[in-house]
């Protein structure tokens, strides 16, 4: 019988993993300590007698022929800004995308991306206040703000999208004679297509639901309509609109997700 292998030592003890480990947990307690949290207030019989009677005001929702067309007209509107400023956002990013890859050069690469993170790192509540001051208050203000800052994340995307693909089908039109444009188009773009409807369409599943939210600083659609219904102790309208986000994000993610398997395969 053949001795058996020796063992390889088991690994040596991660110090920087534990390390990393306890300054989080650390960072746990000290971020409890300093908020001050009462859980034992949170779950006394008075504060759940409290947060059950304020759930039960939400029963039973508002389902008025008047209110619901309210409601649906809410609805459309949610659905349209998320549509326009994923869609303006898209051609936007796939444009600013070509200097973000560094095709144009080092210069136009670091400013482009210096744009693109400059738009995504403002969140879309904060470009909604701005834009309600620059467009009035409105489902128009709500598109320009999903507009600006998705502009910033999928530009980024599109750009990692187009560096990472191969360049040699594009260089090989170029040497054969075609134009750059024409070269770009026959031979990278449908490289990079598929990811960039992928990412168009998993942004506008987002937007659908920042949409709703923009609303109650005055972008339109269902989040101002909730807001005007909570802010007046409206519970049962409230809920409704509440159902009616719910179902619209439902449909969204499953339409998204079927549009993703019916057209992705016909870029590839």
């Amino acid at each position: 019988m053949s001795a058996s292998p020796d063992l390889p030592p088991p690994p040596s003890p991660c110090l920087r993993c534990w390390t990393a480990i306890g300054l989080v947990l650390v960072a746990v307690v000290a971020s409890f300590v300093y908020l001050g949290i009462d859980f034992r207030a949170l779950g006394s019989g008075e504060s759940l007698r409290l947060m059950a009677k304020f759930i039960a005001e939400f029963f039973p929702p508002d389902v008025s022929p008047a209110f619901l067309g309210k409601v649906g007209w809410g609805t459309l509107q949610t659905l349209a800004v998320s549509a326009v400023g994923t869609l303006l956002a898209a051609l936007v990013g796939a444009v600013l995308a070509l200097p973000a890859s560094g095709r144009w050069g080092v210069v136009p690469q670091s400013a482009t991306r210096f744009l693109l993170n400059f738009l995504r790192s403002v969140p879309e509540l904060v470009w909604a206040a701005l834009m309600v001051l620059a467009a009035g208050i409105g489902p128009f203000a709500g598109a320009l703000a999903l507009a600006l800052h998705t502009t910033g994340v999928l530009g980024r995307l599109f750009a990692e999208s187009l560096e990472n693909a191969p360049r040699e089908p594009e260089q090989a039109l170029v040497l054969a004679g075609s134009g750059s444009i024409a070269a770009f188009g026959y031979a990278s773009l449908p490289i990079v297509m598929p990811q960039w409807l992928a990412y168009t369409l998993y942004r506008w599943e987002m937007n659908i639901r920042m949409a709703a939210v923009l609303g109650f600083v005055g972008g339109g659609g269902l989040g101002q309509l909730l807001y005007f219904h909570l802010s007046i102790f409206q519970q049962q309208q409230a809920m409704t609109v509440l159902i009616a986000m719910f179902v619209l994000v439902a449909i969204v993610d499953f339409a998204s997700a079927r549009l993703r398997r019916v057209l992705g395969p016909a870029y590839a």
